[in-house]
């Protein structure tokens, strides 16, 4: 498996998993997509995982690259799976939402969200 970052080139032709859902924004804040990586990593899951987030873990100071290199890696990806454990007001992920509704017709996304998370009925 390969982990490819949002602070790293997009890799391309490969089989793919996008990791979309809410980033954490705060450096209290622990990432979903590490135990995502790490499931995928135990399953023996042999592409490229793409993570819209730094690969330091540490929130972002700036965005202006990421918005283009999101795009380049879900249209790139095989599969985008969301994840979507939202709570608030720390994992709000409203932006998700609009994500979501954007690819959903390209029939390559898998949802999942935990039992606890608010607002979601619309998702669902």
């Amino acid at each position: 498996m390969q982990i490819n970052y949002s602070d790293q080139p997009v890799i391309t032709g490969k089989k793919s998993i996008f990791l979309a859902g809410p980033t954490p924004r705060g450096e209290n804040q622990i990432s979903w997509r590490k135990e995502a990586c790490a499931i995928l990593e135990k399953l023996n899951f042999d592409g490229v995982v793409y993570v819209p987030e730094y690969s330091t873990w540490h929130p972002k100071e700036d965005y202006t690259d990421q918005a283009m290199w999101e795009r380049l890696a879900l249209t790139e990806a095989t599969v985008i799976c969301f994840w979507v454990p939202r709570t608030l007001p720390d994992m709000a992920g409203f932006t998700t939402n609009v994500e979501f509704g954007y690819w959903l017709p390209t029939k390559k996304v898998i949802y999942g969200r935990p039992d606890y998370a608010k607002k979601i009925k619309y998702l669902d």
